[in-house]
């Protein structure tokens, strides 16, 4: 069982000797589950630590004594909870989440431990577990994953709560739209109100200590939740005084998620990828809260060879880093199963015990980017893409029709159609929050606004209102829909709570005075611009011309604001040094991207100096651009690392730095200097390693295994 005293006797008797607190430094984080190792000192700013038993307090403390700012996360909706449930089990396991058949969401492969309805006593108990976090003096707690299943709905708490929410009996959400919406709204609230209450616990109870800790929520892109079937609360956290900001939990096992275009369903792991990361920066950006953008080197199925983790850990980090509003990263979740772990050789082979850990070069690789990430905070941005300032609206009821009787597009198509084209065509589309519009400084950047209300529905009658004055403000949309939505007709502020037949986009047409517009034509509006295109965009998604109906469209009210119709088969950003850099298939054209200069490759482990980089499409590239750097850098400094360096120190004739990283991977670096180095000394001293000067380049490179300790180079010349 649980023992809350004891914990809480020895958090008192280490207070004393933690270090007075202080905002530490936090671009780039991990989480871990077990103790620190040697294998897994991967040198990021922040570990956070996963869990709240386990020796709760001597893994913070060891990670802690490595120079790590320390945080803390478990799961709101879900954990390792077997203590709560076994407290009074008929009446907690009821508090499960229950499918029609009564079938409960269960964890993992736990038979006790599910996803919970988050009643009043399970919120206390929550308040409980992260109380060790809070007296430890950790930096921020991060409550992940705050979610309910959209086929769940049948438990008896939930049937209380309904009672309790909406003052009348509870409705089985399958038996009408209405319902279903109903039902999803009341999972929305419930969890907005469950972390509205821990996270003020949080606060206070730190304020009491006279500490400050921040609260966060890793969580799934809108996108994927809704495409997988789940409620949470997304924008809604926006809300709360006491959220700090939120992980981007993007990954392969979400963005590899199959959509259609062009009529084709298939893996789009790179272009899934790119828009779920635009929803999450689309959603903090306007509310300057934190992000953290996730790339996982591997994924939650086991069940992939190495090949494939990489091929589709390169999409997903390539694409957050196509995004540089943004410049935290958590560079891994659960670095144990990434570097002790054994995976098929062979892709599904599910029986076969002929499995490898990770591969030398891909270890190595990972640490290269990872070494990047924590420089990605660069003044000059250079964008080389298709047209900017086209946006996609969206909203968090997305999320509100996914199940029974009517569920919306299973492959989320709704979304896909409007949005995949401009990506297909080289077109960053930024995917608007809608409950954001209420910012004063959303639109700003926008040019052209797609939305429909197939698969969403707005929540407020002043996001109409936000809108009707963006267009008459010089804004163009585009707005796609044919009206068939049956979700149109629940009850909503829209149809006087089901008394009239209006639907959503009656009002915003009365607005824009366009309600007997012909449909597909451009209307003037103001300073502004309006176009009805009468189609579904899933219908559109599932078509083989339904991109050109669609883009053919967007030029024209691009032409109307006098703005470029640009089109590529590429995305291509430069930050500071970086050059980032996709071809797409399925795009404009079949042409590669031939980028020429002198580089340094940091997606191929041995670190090469390349002049000339072919990316064909499907392929992407990572590279430091030697020759920006020699113009805008100092004349010496680590240009790539497969390990964490600090300390950079130029002086006479002397460069110094500190390198660190986990055992067992192999080191390469390649270090700008003015010329060869005389002299190349080590602490420790007896360290092996390798090097060579490329005076091409005016490199040094260097070859050496990583250890979990500091190692000091000073290279003389």
């Amino acid at each position: 069982m649980f023992n809350r005293l004891g914990i809480l006797v020895t958090v008192l008797a280490l207070l004393p000797l933690l270090p007075v607190q202080a905002e530490l430094p936090d671009y780039t984080c991990f989480q871990e589950a077990g103790p620190w190792q040697p294998s897994i000192d991967l040198g990021a700013d922040m570990a956070v630590v996963y869990g709240h038993t386990n020796n709760f307090e001597e893994r913070v403390r060891q990670w802690r004594e490595k120079g790590y700012t320390i945080g803390m996360m478990t799961g709101i909706s879900w954990g390792s909870y077997t203590e709560y449930y076994e407290r009074d089990e008929d009446f907690k396991i009821g508090e499960i989440q229950t499918r029609k058949s009564g079938r409960r969401y269960m964890h993992g492969d736990s038979t006790i431990d599910g996803y919970n309805v988050p009643t009043e006593s399970y919120v206390d108990f929550i308040k409980d577990i992260v109380n060790p976090a809070v007296d430890l003096g950790v930096q921020a707690i991060f409550l992940e994953e705050p979610e309910y299943w959209a086929e769940a709905g049948w438990s008896e708490t939930f049937k209380d709560e309904w009672l309790r929410f909406y003052g009348e009996p509870w409705q089985e959400p399958d038996s009408s739209p209405d319902a279903q919406y109903r039902a999803s709204l009341l999972k929305y609230e419930l969890y907005f109100e469950a972390l509205k209450e821990v996270f003020a616990h949080i606060k206070e109870r730190a304020a009491a200590q006279g500490k400050t800790i921040e609260c966060h929520v890793p969580t799934h892109s809108l996108n994927n939740y809704a495409q997988w079937r789940i409620v949470s609360p997304m924008s809604h956290l926006m809300d709360l005084k006491e959220m700090d900001g939120y992980i981007a939990q993007v990954w392969t096992g979400t963005a590899r998620t199959p959509n259609r275009y062009q009529g084709i369903r298939k893996e789009r792991t790179f272009e899934t990828g790119f828009l779920e990361y635009s929803q999450m920066i689309s959603m903090v950006k306007p509310t300057g809260r934190k992000l953290w953008l996730l790339a996982d080197p591997i994924e939650d199925n086991p069940n992939y060879s190495w090949r494939n983790y990489k091929e589709n850990y390169e999409c997903t980090v390539i694409s957050s880093l196509l995004w540089p509003e943004n410049h935290r990263f958590e560079i891994m979740p659960w670095p144990t199963r990434i570097f002790t772990g054994t995976y098929p050789k062979i892709d599904l082979d599910t029986k076969s015990t002929d499995r490898e850990g990770i591969p030398a070069d891909y270890a190595t690789e990972l640490m290269t980017v990872t070494n990047a990430l924590n420089h990605m905070n660069q003044e000059v941005v250079e964008y080389d893409m298709g047209t900017r300032g086209v946006g996609v609206l969206v909203s968090d009821t997305l999320m509100f029709q996914r199940a029974a009787p009517h569920g919306s597009d299973g492959d989320l198509n709704n979304l896909f159609g409007l949005a995949m084209p401009l990506v297909k065509h080289g077109m960053p589309a930024q995917l608007v929050q809608m409950e954001n519009l209420l910012h004063p400084d959303t639109l700003d950047d926008i040019h052209l606004l797609l939305m429909s209300y197939e698969g969403q529905k707005p929540l407020k009658a002043a996001y109409h209102e936000v809108l009707d004055q963006w267009v008459r403000q010089g804004g163009a949309l585009l707005f796609v829909d044919d009206g068939s939505d049956p979700y149109n007709h629940v009850r909503e502020w829209w149809n006087d709570e089901g008394k009239t037949d209006a639907i959503p986009q009656d009002d915003l047409f009365e607005r824009l005075g366009i309600q007997d517009a012909p449909e597909g034509t451009r209307i003037p509006g103001g300073q502004g611009w309006v176009c009805y295109m009468k189609k579904r965009p899933a219908k559109l998604a599932n078509k083989k011309n339904g991109a050109e109906q669609l883009m053919q469209a967007v030029r024209l009210m691009l032409e109307a604001k006098e703005v470029a119709f640009e089109t590529q088969n590429y995305l291509k950003l430069r930050r500071g040094p970086y050059i980032i850099a996709s071809v797409m298939d399925e795009s404009v054209s079949e042409e590669a991207l031939i980028l020429k200069g002198s580089f340094v490759d940091l997606l191929d482990p041995a670190l090469p100096i390349v002049s000339e980089k072919t990316l064909q499409p499907n392929e992407r590239t990572l590279l430091y651009d030697l020759h920006w750097a020699s113009q805008h850098r100092p004349v010496a400094e680590v240009a790539a690392a497969a390990s964490r360096v600090r300390d950079e120190v130029l002086s006479d004739r002397q460069f110094s730095f500190v390198t660190r990283g986990p055992e067992h991977v192999r080191a390469r670096m390649r270090v700008r200097l003015p010329q060869e180095p005389a002299q190349i000394t080590t602490l420790p001293e007896n360290l092996e390693k390798e090097s060579r000067w490329d005076p091409e380049s005016g490199t040094l490179w260097l070859d050496f295994d990583n250890q979990a300790k500091d190692i000091a180079f000073t290279l003389a010349w």
